[in-house]
């Protein structure tokens, strides 16, 4: 049996039903919203598995599902060698979002990556302290700032709301996931101008260690094709 997982609640649940409700196969909760049973008609051999889009990652790479749609950046994120453990099918359009740097809209003079290296290593010898950059991205801004060649920041976890961090004084600037930038603005918060670190959105990943039978291999390769992605 093909195992798909799918995000549980939410809007990306939603949009994930029509999504592949518009290429005939119909994906349904049963039962109450409290409950994570779920059913799949219009594709035979495949079970639906409701998770959060955080436990999808994990799952692909474990094999315990066979395809998943979750977001770009939780897989970049989470699977450090994520090109080794699954592949994506497609991307489906929705959940558009780019994780970001943001810094304090009142540093006129921090606009790119190079300011910002400048910036923190001023901080650091006026403080004595790095500069703290707050994300639940910590991979990711990792990677990127050694990239950019800025060293002199010290990343602060945030699982919550990231961008209230540095009016709360737990940061001084953050990286976050943002769909129109609105709420970095309302927080007083501007985007570098070289500050994208990625671009995401859903997408439908396909697992490259699931183990397959017979039976599976041709239960997969009727649904890509029946979703027109072969």
């Amino acid at each position: 049996m093909i195992k798909l997982g799918v995000p549980s609640k939410g809007r990306l649940m939603e949009k994930t039903f029509d999504w592949f409700a518009r290429r005939g196969v119909t994906l349904a909760r049963s039962g109450s919203d409290r409950e994570y049973a779920a059913t799949v008609s219009g594709a035979e051999g495949v079970s639906l598995v409701l998770l959060s889009a955080g436990e999808i990652p994990r799952e692909l790479a474990a094999g315990r599902l066979h395809l998943g749609v979750t977001g770009t950046d939780l897989v970049h994120e989470r699977l450090p060698l994520w090109t080794d453990v699954v592949t994506p099918l497609a991307e489906m359009g929705f959940g558009h979002a780019d994780l970001v740097l943001a810094v304090p809209a009142c540093w006129i003079d921090v606009d790119t990556l190079d300011d910002l290296d400048a910036a923190a290593a001023a901080f650091r010898a006026e403080h004595g302290h790095r500069l703290r950059v707050a994300t639940k991205y910590h991979r990711l801004v990792r990677g990127f700032l050694r990239d950019a060649g800025v060293a002199d920041y010290a990343i602060v976890d945030s699982q919550g709301a990231t961008e209230g961090t540095v009016a709360n004084l737990t940061a001084e600037m953050i990286a976050d996931i943002t769909s129109t930038g609105e709420t970095l603005r309302a927080n007083h918060l501007k985007i570098l101008s070289d500050g994208l670190v990625l671009k995401s959105q859903a997408t439908l990943w396909k697992s490259r260690v699931a183990n397959l039978t017979k039976n599976d291999r041709a239960a997969l390769a009727a649904l890509v094709a029946q979703l027109g992605l072969d």
